[in-house]
C-alpha cells in the first residue's frame, strides 16, 4: 500500500481537505491517506489520524497553542508537525510514506511548506495547493522540490473551480507516490559516484568540458547546480541529506552577492556542507568577478558609479573590487579552514588566467589586482590548515584546466574510498 500524508488546518479548512483526501484515495485505490491537523484549535472529525492534540501532547509538551498570535502559532504548528513526519519518514528506513500533500492560505501554506522543507529529502513528493502560488514563490519552496499549484480560487468553500483543482492535485500526489514507491522498491543498480558540480553563465565551458572527462573516464553521475542563490542551497542540501559523494564547487559566486547585497546570495552557511561531510571538495573560485542584480535600473544607487555589465535585459552584473574581492577571499579561506573536517580532502584551485568567461585579460571584467587580493587572502586564510591551495596559470573556462581538475577530485574519490 502507498501512503500519502495530508497536512491541513483542518478548523478552517475542514471540508475542502476531505474532498482532496477522497480526490487522492478515488485517484488510485492503492493509495491510503492519513490527515494531519496543523489547525489553531482542536477538530474532531474520524478521517483525522494525527489530532491536534495528538501532535502538541506527542510534541509540544501539551503547551497551549490556540491564544498564540498568529505568527507565533504558525511557526509552533510548523515545528510540531516537522517533528512528526520527519519521524514517520525514518520509521521503516523511510519507507512508511510515499508522498505528501497539503492545501490552504498564506498561514496554511508556511506551515506545510516548512515541513515538507525540513522533514523530508529531495526527491520526496511534496505538493502544496496554494492560495500564494502564482506570487513570490521563492521563500515557499527555497531550494527544494515543492510542486506548488495555484488554487485560483480561495481555499474556502468547495465550488467547481476548486474542486477541479484540488482533483488534479489528489490525481497528481497519487502518481507521484506511486511512482516513488515503486523506484524505491525497485532493485538499485550499481551505484555511481555522485559528484556536485556548480555552475553559472560565464563558466559554462568549464563546467561542460568537466563534466564531459568525467562521465567519458569514470563512473560517475554528475549534477550541476547553477549558482543562483537557492543552487548553491540545493547542493548544501543534498550534501547534508547524503545525496553526493564529492564536490568540485568551481563556481563560487554566490559569496560575491553575500558580500554585496547582491540578488543571488546563499547564505552565510556557503562552502560548509561538504567540508563538514569530509567527502572530496574541491573549490574555485568562478565568477567571483561579479555581483548580481536585476535589471540596469534596479542596480542600488550606491553602486551606479561602478563597472556594470549588462548580461541580458534581467540581469546586470557588477565587478567586484579590490576590497570586496578580499572579503570573498577571507569568507572562503574561513568557511573552509572552521568547517574542515579532513582538511586532506578539500583543496582550493586559482585560475590566474581569468576567473570567468569576461574577467580573461582584455575582458571586461579584468582585474588582476582584484584578483589578486582574493588569491592572497585565500592563501593567507588557509595558511597552516592542512588545505592546499594550488595557483594556476590557466583561465577557469581552459579544457586542460577542467581536465586537470575533475582529475584532481577523482584522486581525492579514490584516496577517500580506500581510507579506513
Amino acid at each position: 500500500m502507498v501512503h500519502v500524508l495530508l497536512i491541513g488546518t483542518c478548523d478552517t479548512k475542514l471540508d475542502e481537505l476531505l474532498f482532496l483526501r477522497t480526490a487522492i484515495e478515488e485517484a488510485d485505490p492503492n493509495v491510503a491517506v492519513s490527515l494531519i491537523d496543523v489547525g489553531r484549535r482542536q477538530t474532531k472529525h474520524d478521517a483525522i489520524k494525527y489530532t491536534h492534540n495528538k501532535l502538541i501532547e506527542s510534541y509540544g509538551n501539551g503547551q497551549k497553542v490556540d491564544e498564540l498570535p498568529r505568527g507565533e502559532l504558525v511557526k509552533t504548528m510548523a515545528e510540531l508537525a516537522t517533528a512528526l513526519v520527519r519521524d514517520l519518514h525514518q520509521e521503516s528506513d523511510g519507507t512508511w510514506i510515499d508522498g505528501i500533500i497539503s492545501a490552504g492560505g498564506s498561514g496554511g501554506t508556511s506551515i506545510a511548506a516548512a515541513v515538507m522543507r525540513y522533514a523530508l529529502p529531495i526527491g520526496f513528493p511534496k505538493l502544496i495547493v496554494s492560495t500564494v502560488a502564482s506570487g513570490d514563490t521563492g521563500p515557499i519552496v527555497e531550494e527544494t522540490d515543492i510542486t506548488l499549484m495555484y488554487s485560483v480560487v480561495d481555499v474556502a468553500g468547495l465550488n467547481g473551480v476548486l474542486r477541479n483543482i484540488l482533483s488534479n492535485a489528489g490525481a497528481a500526489i497519487a502518481g507521484m507516490a506511486c511512482s516513488y514507491a515503486g523506484r524505491r522498491q525497485a532493485s538499485a543498480a550499481k551505484a555511481k559516484i555522485r559528484v556536485g558540480i556548480t555552475m553559472f553563465g560565464v563558466t559554462t565551458p568549464g563546467v561542460d568540458a568537466i563534466r564531459k572527462h568525467l562521465e567519458s573516464e569514470h563512473d560517475v553521475e554528475i549534477y550541476v547546480f547553477h549558482a543562483t542563490g537557492h543552487g548553491g542551497k540545493a547542493m548544501e542540501r543534498l550534501v547534508r541529506e547524503g545525496g553526493l559523494d564529492a564536490v568540485l564547487d568551481l563556481t563560487t559566486t554566490e559569496v560575491c552577492d553575500l558580500v554585496t547585497g547582491g540578488v543571488m546570495s546563499a547564505g552565510h552557511q556557503r562552502l560548509e556542507a561538504a567540508a563538514k561531510a569530509g567527502i572530496p571538495n574541491i573549490v574555485s573560485v568562478g565568477a567571483t568577478d561579479m555581483s548580481n542584480f536585476g535589471p540596469k535600473n534596479t542596480v542600488p544607487e550606491r553602486y551606479k558609479s561602478r563597472k556594470l555589465y549588462e548580461h541580458n535585459p534581467m540581469v546586470t552584473l557588477m565587478r567586484t573590487s579590490q576590497e570586496e574581492a578580499g572579503e570573498v577571499g577571507c569568507f572562503i579561506a574561513s568557511q573552509l579552514r572552521q568547517h574542515a573536517r579532513d582538511p586532506g580532502m578539500v583543496e582550493v584551485w586559482l585560475p590566474k588566467g581569468g576567473i570567468s568567461m569576461i574577467a580573461t585579460p582584455e575582458g571586461p571584467f579584468a582585474d588582476a589586482s582584484a584578483d589578486e587580493a582574493m588569491f592572497n587572502a585565500i592563501k593567507e586564510g588557509l595558511n597552516e590548515s592542512g588545505i592546499q591551495t594550488r595557483a594556476d596559470e590557466r583561465d577557469i573556462n581552459d579544457a586542460s584546466y577542467a581536465r586537470d581538475i575533475a582529475e584532481a577530485l577523482m584522486e581525492k574519490v579514490r584516496t577517500h574510498v580506500t581510507r579506513p
